[in-house]
Parts: structure tokens; sequence; C-alpha cells
């Protein structure tokens, strides 16, 4: 083919159907993925379009309902495990015609619904949600409309599918790390209410039943100590400080995720104790705790994975598939040198 890839959004279709040999309506068929195109046409086409360059409109593309963008809605950008997700998302869309469309919740409504919505106003031919604050029935509403994947939060609808981690079985890993290590007193920072919905389906909240069931089966029931705090990322630091202040220092603190797990380590480090009297754990697997200056034990979730699992649900559900499928990828427990047996006092 002679001609020249033309500037992004330069080139129309004629352009395309003169470079193809073809007529302009095959080629608006191949944009559409209509029935009955052959696959030398559509090859020769496709060929057309990515030397040109062309970009078929929105309009022209949504004629049978596809805009062929699919969105993914996260609570915020500034989390490093967020990226792991959309990284997998990106990878299973590679090949295929379909861009992801980012939107991050705004601060002032963070629950996401609002991230959602704008999506769905903007045609996306499927919604990932990640937040989980979004109302499970507001879910189910909007799955009657458009394809739904939620991802993280344990629902067990019947409109929309989910990908989780195994975030019991992650939060009971780490304990048994940690009580295998000889440690008693452990406590527990969360974001959560001290004493969450027993149906929540909420990670954290699960991570903290999880806790109290561990300890409980360990015969420490008396010694369960939830440190709980709204913003639990920002106010890690203050939190850990009073644990660490108190006249009964737990040996251990376990993080509902790894950004907490940091400001621990800083309190740990500013109180001036070290990982032989103070242990601390995370749970998220994020690539800043492997470094040798950290070294935090943590709760691997595969992430990647977990994202490219949402987008091949999604597309699914665009191809007619109707029946639920709930996802659970298995986390891992990946030790380091912050956590350490507890030295007597």
């Amino acid at each position: 083919m002679a001609a020249a890839r033309g500037r992004a959004g330069s080139a129309t279709i004629e352009d395309v159907a003169r470079a193809a040999g073809v007529s302009r309506a095959a080629v608006s068929k191949v944009i559409r993925d209509a029935y009955g195109v052959s696959p030398a046409m559509r090859e020769r086409v496709t060929a057309a379009i990515e030397q040109l360059g062309y970009r078929p409109r929105v309009s022209a593309r949504g004629m049978r309902g596809k805009t062929f963008t699919l969105g993914i809605e996260i609570p915020e950008l500034s989390n490093p495990f967020f990226p792991l997700l959309l990284a997998g998302a990106t990878a299973a869309l590679s090949g295929s015609p379909y861009q992801l469309v980012i939107a991050p919740a705004d601060p002032a409504h963070h629950e996401g619904y609002r991230a959602i919505q704008a999506l769905v106003d903007r045609q996306v031919d499927g919604v990932i949600a990640v937040s989980p604050l979004v109302e499970p029935a507001w879910l189910t509403e909007l799955s009657a409309t458009v394809p739904v994947v939620m991802l993280g939060r344990h629902d067990r609808a019947d409109g929309y599918d989910t990908v989780v981690s195994d975030d019991e079985a992650g939060a009971l890993l780490v304990m048994r790390h940690l009580l295998g290590l000889g440690h008693r007193d452990i406590a527990h920072l969360t974001g959560e209410s001290a004493e969450p919905d027993p149906g929540s389906g909420i990670p954290q909240a699960i991570r903290l039943r999880a806790y109290c069931t561990a300890m409980r089966e360990a015969g420490l029931g008396d010694r369960i100590r939830i440190a709980s705090t709204p913003d639990v990322t920002a106010n890690a630091h203050r939190a850990a400080m009073r644990l660490l202040a108190g006249a009964e220092r737990p040996t251990a603190i376990v993080a509902c995720h790894d950004e907490p797990a940091l400001g621990v380590l800083r309190a740990v480090a500013d109180a001036g104790l070290t990982a032989d009297e103070v242990s601390v754990a995370g749970y998220d697997g994020i690539d800043i705790a492997a470094h040798p200056g950290i070294s935090l034990t943590t709760v691997r979730q595969d992430g990647e994975r977990m994202g490219r699992l949402a987008v091949e649900l999604l597309l699914e559900r665009i191809d007619g598939r109707t029946e639920p499928r709930h996802e659970v990828v298995r986390p891992e427990l990946v030790v380091r040198s912050s956590t350490r047996p507890p030295h007597h006092r």
C-alpha cells in the first residue's frame, strides 16, 4: 500500500476506502464490526486504517452501540497499588480495538459515584469500579444498562462480576507468620470501624475480622488491639506513635495496607525502636516495600493479574455473557526483615 501514514485524525473514511480499494460502506462495516465482513476485506481495511492513522468518530463507531472504550474508576491516584491494576488492565487490551479511560474519584466525592457516572455518560462500553464505597444495589441498577465489574470488593451480585483477592486467607497468612515467630501482643491498624458490619465485603473489614479470628484461635482474644483511624494512610504515623507510647506496647503491628505500614515503620524509627522490638507487616505488595532500606513483610496481591481478569470479564460481558462470575486471586506472603521474633522485655 503506497499511501503514507497520515497525521492522527487527518485521514478521512474516503481516504481509507481509496487506500484499501473498497467502498466507503465497506470501511464503515469494518469499523462497526458488522456482520458479513470477509477476513480479507477486514485485513485490507484495518491495514489502511493503521497506515493512514485514521481515527473513526465516536458517533460512527457507536452506531452499533460500541465506542470501543472501557472505563475504570479508581478511588485515588496516589495509591501505588492502583498502577498495578491499570498495568494489568492495559496489557489485557493490547492488540484489541479497545482503549482504557481512567476516571479518578473526586476527593469531594470519594465514594466514586460521580466518576463512574461520568464514564457512563461518555458511553463507555463497560465499567470497572474499584471504589469499595459504591453501594452494591446502585451497581446492580447500573449493570442493567452497561456491563460492570467490581474490582476488590467481595460482592455476590448476579448483575455484575467481581475480581477480588482472598483477603481472609491473606490476613491469616501474615497472622500465622507472626504467631509462629512467637508474637502474642499483635495490634492491627485499620481505616475501618473497630466493629465492622459482619457482612461487609470491603477488604479492610475482611482483614480486620481475620485478625480477630486468628487472635482468638491462638487463645489471645483478650489481647486484641485495634487502632482504627479515618484516612488511615495519612494518620498511620500518629496512630502508631500512640500504640508505641502505651504501657503495653505491642511487639508487632499489622497494617491494613502497605502505605499505612510505611507510616508505622517511620513511627517505630522515630520512637528509637527496631524490628527486633516491634515487627511491622503490611498488605498489598507495592514495589517500594521490597526496597532494601524498607524491606517490609507484606501480603502480595497480584494487582496486574486482577486488572487483567477484570478486563477479560468485562469483554465477555460485552460479548453477551449474562451469568455472573466471581474470580478470587490467591495472595502470597512475602517475608522480609521488618518482622522478627520478639525480644523478651
